[in-house]
């Protein structure tokens, strides 16, 4: 049942007045047109009733709780309500237009999303690859950063990835990475309601590279060296810094990646029957979340193991190519720094370097070719890259290869040998 207001008589203002209030009490303030005071239970609440100026009804509006809002600030608020009303604005409908601008949610944009996928994948992804990611972003979102990620349209995102499409091979990451964002911001419960991920939909199969710019000139993406080449460029890297040097001829005799010859520690090198092994943790890997794969092993041989024993003597068990901030040097650096001595490069520094137009993944490929033109089987040979073999023969087929890894590596080393003399 609903009980009735205490209409009091106009009271003056005392602490001990204020206390004594029964429940229920709405009594004007003497002397203060419109100021008032309501008890509830324990609360006593200041508000001012008012004629609004906007549409002549009777109105009214909290000031705030006595004795939080004391006597003095009470009259404060009062006095600057009055004086709004006076004009011409209706204080409650300011008030509540207020509350309801604060209550209302805030525009998901696509830069918070972008956001909240990085700060989700920071557990998941390797330091370089994250960083990759955020570079990329920063780079190229801010066109549509400030949109309203859940009306992103089909033509916003085709906009987006058509504006890099000349440079397929970063589209295509950019679609990918966006497009598992959206997924992310969908299944978490940021994004709400029928919304679209078109970014798995936009350029489908209409990425194709034709090849990267180098020096004004298009370049096949995927570059093998030849004989004389491989020959010119073995020669070359004794000149050079150590780093890039090291990781380019591991790169070349091991067929390991760049960005995994970076990581290489001297505690993760060991010798068995007299063969230098590197042994590469999975979680380290490309492969790290790769269901059946494994640690990448691989036998040093011939310029390989005389590389790695000298830099193991320099750097004990710790990166064997340190960074400079510490850490060790990242792929990143190993490509700019071949790529400075190219003759088309802006930055280009004088190096003796005669063979153009190649990158350190070439190594890797180039590598693989001259095992397959030694006649090194299929399964050996993408064993030794760190390519989990595929299908039903990957689930059953368990066998390390170590032998078969020194016996076609040494084969390498010596062709590489071979290479080097004729060139002499």
């Amino acid at each position: 049942m609903n009980r009735k207001p205490i209409v009091a008589k106009p009271i003056k203002f005392s602490p001990r007045t204020f206390k004594e209030l029964s429940d229920g009490t709405n009594a004007a303030v003497e002397g203060y047109d419109g100021l008032r005071i309501i008890v509830s239970g324990n609360l006593r609440t200041w508000t001012y009733r008012y004629r609004s100026p906007v549409d002549g009804k009777v109105k009214q509006t909290k000031l705030g709780a006595w004795p939080d809002m004391t006597w003095d600030d009470a009259k404060s608020e009062w006095l600057r309500a009055r004086e709004s009303r006076a004009a011409g604005i209706d204080v409650g409908a300011v008030k509540r237009a207020k509350r309801a601008s604060a209550e209302a949610p805030a525009t998901y944009t696509v830069q918070r999303l972008s956001i909240d996928y990085l700060a989700s994948i920071e557990r998941t992804r390797s330091p370089s690859s994250l960083r990759a990611v955020k570079a990329m972003f920063k780079r190229l979102l801010e066109p549509i950063a400030a949109l309203d990620a859940s009306a992103v349209t089909r033509s916003t995102a085709y906009g987006l990835i058509e504006g890099v499409s000349d440079r397929p091979e970063l589209a295509r990451k950019l679609k990918a990475e966006l497009a598992q964002a959206w997924d992310y911001a969908i299944d978490s419960g940021n994004l709400v309601g029928q919304v679209e991920n078109w970014w798995s939909v936009v350029w489908r199969r209409k990425l194709k590279s034709a090849g990267h710019m180098r020096g004004g000139e298009k370049t096949d993406v995927k570059r093998v060296l030849t004989p004389l080449e491989i020959a010119a460029v073995l020669l070359w890297f004794p000149t050079q810094p150590k780093p890039l040097a090291g990781v380019l001829t591991l790169t070349l005799t091991t067929g390991a990646r760049s960005g995994e010859v970076v990581q290489m520690r001297g505690n993760q090198v060991t010798e068995d029957d007299g063969v230098l092994w590197w042994t590469l943790p999975k979680a380290k890997t490309k492969n790290a979340k790769v269901k059946g794969a494994t640690d990448y092993r691989v036998p040093l041989v011939g310029r390989a193991a005389a590389i790695v024993s000298a830099l193991k003597l320099e750097h004990k068990s710790g990166y064997l190519f340190p960074g400079s901030k510490g850490g060790h040097v990242t792929q990143g650096a190993i490509g700019e720094a071949l790529s400075r001595r190219m003759p088309y490069h802006k930055q280009y520094v004088a190096s003796g370097l005669t063979v153009t137009h190649w990158a350190a993944h070439d190594l890797r490929r180039t590598c693989r070719t001259m095992l397959a033109t030694l006649g090194c089987p299929n399964d050996i040979g993408e064993v030794i890259l760190g390519h989990v073999i595929a299908g039903v023969a990957g689930v059953y087929n368990r066998h390390a290869y170590d032998e078969e890894k020194v016996v076609w590596l040494s084969k390498l080393s010596d062709e590489l040998d071979r290479l080097c003399a004729a060139d002499r």
